[in-house]
Protein backbone atom coordinates (compact mmCIF):
# COMPACT_ATOMS: atom_id res chain seq x y z
CA UNK A 1 0.00 0.00 0.00
CA UNK A 2 1.53 3.30 -1.13
CA UNK A 3 1.04 6.49 0.86
CA UNK A 4 -1.80 8.01 -1.44
CA UNK A 5 -4.20 5.21 -0.58
CA UNK A 6 -2.96 5.55 2.95
CA UNK A 7 -3.40 9.17 3.15
CA UNK A 8 -7.00 8.78 1.21
CA UNK A 9 -8.17 6.52 3.75
CA UNK A 10 -7.17 8.88 6.50
CA UNK A 11 -8.66 11.96 5.01
CA UNK A 12 -11.81 9.75 4.27
CA UNK A 13 -12.11 8.92 7.93
CA UNK A 14 -11.29 11.80 8.95
CA UNK A 15 -14.13 14.04 6.68
CA UNK A 16 -16.50 10.99 8.41
CA UNK A 17 -15.76 11.15 11.88
CA UNK A 18 -16.40 15.64 11.38
CA UNK A 19 -19.50 14.96 9.17
CA UNK A 20 -21.39 12.57 11.51
CA UNK A 21 -22.75 15.24 14.55
CA UNK A 22 -23.41 17.55 11.87
CA UNK A 23 -25.83 14.73 9.91
CA UNK A 24 -27.00 14.12 12.85
CA UNK A 25 -28.25 17.02 14.22
CA UNK A 26 -29.25 18.01 10.72
CA UNK A 27 -31.46 14.75 10.54
CA UNK A 28 -32.71 15.58 14.38
CA UNK A 29 -34.04 19.20 13.24
CA UNK A 30 -35.36 18.78 10.06
CA UNK A 31 -39.52 19.22 9.04
CA UNK A 32 -41.39 16.49 8.87
CA UNK A 33 -42.73 15.68 5.20
CA UNK A 34 -46.66 15.80 4.47
CA UNK A 35 -48.89 13.73 2.31
CA UNK A 36 -48.70 17.01 -0.04
CA UNK A 37 -44.73 16.75 0.12
CA UNK A 38 -44.50 13.54 -0.43
CA UNK A 39 -46.75 13.69 -3.56
CA UNK A 40 -44.67 16.13 -5.00
CA UNK A 41 -41.89 13.94 -5.06
CA UNK A 42 -43.54 10.63 -5.95
CA UNK A 43 -45.41 11.99 -9.00
CA UNK A 44 -42.27 13.44 -11.23
CA UNK A 45 -40.52 10.00 -10.30
CA UNK A 46 -43.39 8.17 -11.53
CA UNK A 47 -43.51 10.40 -14.47
CA UNK A 48 -39.80 9.78 -15.19
CA UNK A 49 -40.06 5.87 -14.61
CA UNK A 50 -43.24 5.50 -16.80
CA UNK A 51 -41.28 7.88 -19.92
CA UNK A 52 -38.13 5.39 -19.46
CA UNK A 53 -40.43 2.71 -19.83
CA UNK A 54 -41.99 3.84 -22.34
CA UNK A 55 -38.66 4.45 -24.52
CA UNK A 56 -37.58 0.90 -24.15
CA UNK A 57 -40.89 -0.22 -25.43
CA UNK A 58 -40.04 1.75 -28.21
CA UNK A 59 -37.39 0.42 -29.03
CA UNK A 60 -38.31 -3.16 -28.98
Amino acid sequence: MDWIKIGSALLLGAMLIFIFPRMRHALKHTPKGTTKDWMGYLLPLLAVIGFVIFLVMMVR
